[in-house]
């Protein structure tokens, strides 16, 4: 099994003290939060195209580096790096081929209800105010989206003078990055 099998190497990684090297304070030496997508490609990818070492940043991820309300999980994590972690600035990464370009909110419920969530409990979501079509709907154009994203962090009331925010995109079969809206 796959997690016994990480719980096991866990242990040898420990007891041969393999974490040393990685040991560094909760401050990112770059000043830097980055908000990325998930994607497994990036994984080692990105902070190997942008010199990122252990420590260098605050990394925040979700499913295509999409941000819509200005007070969710992601913003609020944004915020907290800046003021209590000490980061200046917020990089918006979004990439080429991201499998949320173009994703189909319907075809995503379809897969809810194949995968057994009940229609009653979507009808329950919904009478909540959870909008499905708004929070699975992906993006046509990657430009756009990290310029939309960047916008929300850069427009929130919160966000104090001195954080400048960044929008770029990453090619993510040969780590090139171009920049998109500079902060």
């Amino acid at each position: 099994m796959l997690l016994d099998d990480m719980l096991e190497y866990n242990k040898k990684f420990v007891n041969g003290k393999k974490y040393e090297p990685y040991q560094t304070n909760n401050i990112p030496n770059k000043r830097t939060v980055i908000f990325t997508c998930m994607d497994t490609r990036l994984v080692e990818l990105l902070p190997k195209a942008l010199n990122i070492q252990n420590g260098d940043v605050k990394m925040v991820k979700n499913a295509g580096a999409i941000l819509r309300d200005p007070f969710d999980s992601v913003m609020k994590s944004i915020l907290v790096a800046i003021y209590e972690l000490k980061a200046e600035q917020v990089m918006v990464i979004g990439h080429h081929d991201c499998g949320m370009s173009h994703a189909d909110p319907a075809a995503f419920k379809q897969s809810l209800l194949e995968k057994g969530v009940a229609e009653e409990t979507l009808a329950t979501l919904a009478n909540a105010g959870v909008d499905l079509e708004n929070e699975f709907k992906g993006f046509d154009d990657v430009e756009d989206s990290v310029r939309d994203s960047a916008s929300v962090i850069r427009n929130h009331p919160l966000l104090p003078s001195y954080a400048d925010v960044h929008g770029l995109v990453i090619d993510p079969e040969t780590g090139k990055v171009d920049l998109v809206t500079n902060g």
